[in-house]
């Protein structure tokens, strides 16, 4: 069973630096289950969204708005996923979720059924 756990939301100054951390139990990075992992961001009054995005193969894609700010990596060997932020905005306010998207049986990655955290939360003041 795949579990996942955020650390390190809190409140900030806009213009500081976060880290966000989410630790993995039963799922190994890079493994031939490993269909790839996120962080999501659910700001207020809005859907969630996929912020950043890493393949399995450890490339990473970001949404427009955080490029140049946010940097999505992990440890294989600690099962951990970090999102380290920097120059934060008030509009990064919001709940921080981790997700993994296990591969089901042998099936493809397209079926693929997503894990997720609990959520952390972040408030960004100006």
């Amino acid at each position: 069973q795949v579990q996942l756990l955020e650390s390190g939301g809190g409140s900030v100054q806009a213009g500081g630096s976060l880290k966000l951390s989410c630790a993995a139990s039963g799922h190994i990075f890079g493994s031939w289950d490993d269909c790839g992992m996120g962080w999501y961001r659910q700001s207020p009054g809005k859907e969630r969204e996929l912020v950043a995005h890493m393949y399995p193969d450890g490339t990473t894609t970001y949404v427009d708005s955080v490029k140049g700010r946010f940097t999505f990596s992990r440890d294989n060997g600690k099962s951990t996923l970090d999102l380290q932020m920097i120059n934060r905005k008030t509009e990064d306010t919001g709940v921080y979720y981790c997700a993994v998207d296990v591969r089901v049986g042998s099936s493809a990655c397209a079926r693929a059924q997503r894990r997720w955290g609990q959520g952390t939360q972040v408030t960004v003041s100006s």
